[in-house]
Parts: structure tokens; sequence; C-alpha cells
């Protein structure tokens, strides 16, 4: 079996569109379609059966496929793993949230130049979805995400994420505002007592409103989710306006005027992740950057 036919199997598997694997693989449907077939003759099993006007992996091609990727990833270990104990080099393409950027990639910009002078790095501020999708597409080497405990966000099967760390949010408000009534900190309650109020969600992140209609939901009531920014200072400014309340840090300091509610049963917590290609962590350049990042690793309760 030609381990170089194993992408387009698996490309498909992803996509499940000869025309998208073509133009994700920058060829042609019909290379495409050569590759899988040349590759089923291989294995002396069809990979792909008729679906109406398109295709689709048979059985045998699915399992071939999640094969592929653990092989793959081998392989890619193998090619990184040539020379463990020369010094790193090359340069690193990281892409995340701005927080992660400030809490994990400055200070590892700042400790490479010390001990790993041959190790670059190149950043780019991107939103979890994107940053997953330029993993894929081999735009970039590490990608520093998120989602919320409350909603978790699906993984791509050739993707590997390791935990950094958690942080707890609150509500944000007018620090004019009147406390809930009880000072209960539930977070239903909460919600509850700010559901005539509008509601600021994120512009680039579908994850932020998840968390905000399933808190409306065990409330019993609906949210207008009225304004959307994906800048943390926005959300400021839009509650410091009186145009609406929104979730943010509470380990981040509270600007005068806002007040963050502390929510619990549920609480809401951002968990960060640094994700990697399979396969792809054991270049040693990588490696250095994994094991710097991870030692910015806190949580906060």
């Amino acid at each position: 079996m030609d381990t170089r036919r194993l992408p387009y199997l698996v490309e498909f598997a992803r996509h499940g569109s000869m025309r998208v694997v073509a133009e994700t693989m920058g060829t042609s449907t019909s290379v495409v379609s050569q590759q899988i077939a040349a590759l089923a003759r291989e294995v002396a099993t069809p990979l792909v059966e008729p679906d109406g006007r398109r295709s689709r992996l048979t059985p045998a091609g699915r399992r071939l496929a999640e094969h592929a990727r653990t092989i793959l990833a081998d392989v890619e270990t193998a090619r990184r793993d040539l020379d463990p104990d020369g010094e790193p080099r090359g340069v690193v393409r990281v892409a995340g949230f701005a927080t992660a950027v400030r809490r994990a990639v400055l200070p590892t910009v700042a400790a490479l130049a010390v001990r790993h002078p041959h190790v670059r790095l190149t950043v780019r501020e991107y939103e979890p979805a994107e940053a997953h999708a330029m993993l894929l597409a081999d735009q970039i080497d590490l990608a520093l995400t998120y989602d919320y405990d409350l909603a978790p966000a699906t993984l791509d099967p050739d993707l590997t994420a390791a935990p950094l760390w958690s942080t707890a949010w609150g509500l944000a408000v007018p620090a004019s505002d009147d406390p809930p009534s009880g000072g209960s900190s539930a977070a239903p309650a909460v919600v509850a007592a700010y559901a005539d109020h509008d509601w600021i969600g994120n512009s680039r992140n579908p994850a932020d409103e998840r968390v905000l209609r399933l808190l409306a939901s065990m409330a019993g009531t609906r949210l207008h989710v009225t304004h959307e920014a994906d800048s943390l200072d926005l959300v400021d400014e839009l509650v410091l306006a009186g145009l609406g309340v929104g979730l943010l840090p509470t380990d981040r300091p509270v600007r005068p005027g806002i007040r963050v509610l502390p929510l619990t049963g549920p609480g809401v917590h951002l968990r960060a992740y640094a994700v990697t290609r399979r396969g792809r962590a054991a270049w040693p350049a990588l490696t250095v950057v994994l094991e710097r990042i991870a030692a910015t690793r806190h949580t906060i309760d």
C-alpha cells in the first residue's frame, strides 16, 4: 500500500466531496478519484460507493481512513524525529485568541530567545474555528484555542488538544445596578434578573451565545443578544455605555463602573488548549514551544 495515497482518503473522509478534496489539496478531481481508486486496488477492497449523484466511503473505506490518520501521524512523527538530539530550529507558526497570545505566547517568545535562539515564532490572532481550519490546511503548526465547559467544542480526529488552563467567567453589568434579588450567584437567577436587558455576544465565536442561551433556558427565559464584540475591551465599553450586559472573565481587572457578577450552579469556565496536528508535536522546534507554553499553565477557580 502506497502511503502517499492515504491523504486523499483522509481528506475525502473529512469533506465527503472529491471536488472539495481537490481544492484543498491543490489538484484535480480526476487525480483524487484516481488515487483513491488505486488505493482500493492495492488493498483489494472497494473504498468508495455511489450515493445518488455523489460518492461516499464504504464501511471498509471509513475503517481505512481511521487507520490512515494514525499511519500518517506516525510517518510525520518519524520524519520530525530524525535528529532528536540536535538543537531545535525553525519557524513555528502559531495562531490563537488574544488572551492566550498575551498569557502564553509572549512569555514563550522571551524564553526562547534565551534558551533556543534558533526557534522563531510567527503569531496570528484567530478564533478557535478559524485556527483549527488553518491547522488542517497546514497553514500553522500550533493553535491556541478555547471552549466553555457548558459548550464543549468538537475536535477533528486529525487534531490533538492538550489542556492549558481554565478561567471562571461572570456577568459584566453596570456597577450602579442593584444586585440580583437575594444576592444569589446561581447562574439561572442572575440571568433571569437581567433577562429584560440587551445582551452582548461574540462576533466571531458562537460558543458565547450558546452558553447564554443554555443559561437562559435553565432560567426559563429568553435573551435578546443585540450586540456582538470580539474584543473584551469593547464589551467593557458597551456595558459602560449602558448598551447591554455580557460575559467577561473574573480574573481580568475590573474597570471602574463595571461589576462582574459571579456565576455558580452551574458556573461558566473557559478552557484553553494547545492544539496540533497528530504526529506534529515530535518536531523539536514545536516540542520546545509546547513545553514553554505548558509552563505558563495555571487554573483559576
